[in-house]
């Protein structure tokens, strides 16, 4: 009912920039897109929460990242984007992209996850 395709992962130098899309195919079903968030997971760590966008555009974001990452959406689109400046090579990990769906005459939200996107930074 959700498909997440996720684009713009690839290899920085430390203090470079990368940005991170997630577009949201919905089938007919689908009666909104709500909170759209971007995971991570570094080999042998947990996946950990980065950002967080509601779909009034409240952001929350990870201490680690705080600064240096800047999440957005275009809800016209069902697209979350994520801007990565001042990367460090602790950010490398794949990167997740996941979002909250309603269904039509539903109540409780659903949970979807994208196929993830490796980010290496390294000099």
């Amino acid at each position: 009912q959700v498909q997440l395709a996720e684009s713009g992962g690839g290899l920085v130098q430390p203090g470079g920039s990368l940005r991170l899309s997630c577009a949201a195919s919905l089938s007919e079903t689908i009666f909104s897109i709500n909170d759209m968030d971007w995971y991570r997971q570094a080999p042998g760590q947990q996946r950990e929460l980065v950002a967080r966008i509601t779909r009034g555009g409240t952001t929350n974001y990870a201490d680690s990242v705080k600064g240096r990452f800047t999440i957005s959406r275009d809800n016209a689109k069902n697209t979350v984007y994520l801007q990565m400046n001042s990367l460090k090579p602790e950010d490398t990990a794949v990167y997740y992209c996941h979002a909250e769906s309603l269904e039509i005459l539903g109540v409780t939200p659903r949970g979807h996850w994208g196929q993830g996107t490796q980010v290496t930074v390294s000099s």
